[in-house]
């Protein structure tokens, strides 16, 4: 990842060293957003959220469901196996026919409290790829929107360049207040 940082950052600053020759007659505007800031101010910010908080809420719901079913097995299997341990001990269970039984049952359950864990891990990752994806879904157009408006805002100013301080790829180090569009790109999507 620091080696992406290192190539991206140089390729950048050959870029403005570039830039900054060829446009030697004329200065180079550069300037920088916050998209996070400014999509938290948008009202479709909080629809999108609400929505996705909803789906949480009922995946989350399955989930609880599903784990209250493994406690109340592990239960089952806890008390079953005590059970068992206190009946070869007391000499009750005498043939090793009815030592086999038990211990087929005792693994046959605990088979199936393995497989109840591993399918609800399955769940949960499938869920968290399923709201990842919505998400995904759900802010395109607003990202889209943002960025049509920062478009439009840096051709008005005639901006050359424009870094989102939220993105990694473009990481600012370094910008002055001056040159933050974020409320203005704001102000042109109201």
């Amino acid at each position: 990842m620091k080696l992406k940082f290192c190539v991206l950052t140089t390729m950048l600053l050959t870029f403005v060293i570039l830039a900054g020759t060829t446009y030697s007659q004329q200065t180079l505007k550069i300037a920088y957003v916050d998209s996070e800031v400014i999509i938290k101010q948008l009202p479709e910010y909080k629809k999108i959220m609400d929505e996705l908080e909803s789906i949480q809420k009922s995946y989350m719901d399955t989930i609880n469901t599903k784990e209250t079913e493994i406690k109340s097995k592990a239960e089952d299997f806890k008390t079953k196996y005590e059970d068992a341990q206190q009946k070869v001990e007391s000499g009750v269970i005498k043939s090793d026919e009815e030592l086999k039984a038990l211990n087929q049952e005792i693994n046959d359950m605990q088979r199936e409290l393995q497989s109840l864990d591993d399918n609800l891990t399955t769940y949960k990752q499938t869920i968290r790829e399923a709201l990842y994806s919505k998400q995904s879904e759900l802010f395109k157009p607003v990202q889209e929107k943002v960025k049509k408006a920062i478009e439009d805002l840096a051709k008005e100013m005639k901006m050359n360049l424009i870094f989102d301080k939220t993105d990694s790829v473009g990481a600012l180090l370094y910008g002055d207040k001056e040159l933050d569009l974020t409320f203005k790109v704001l102000d042109k999507l109201k």
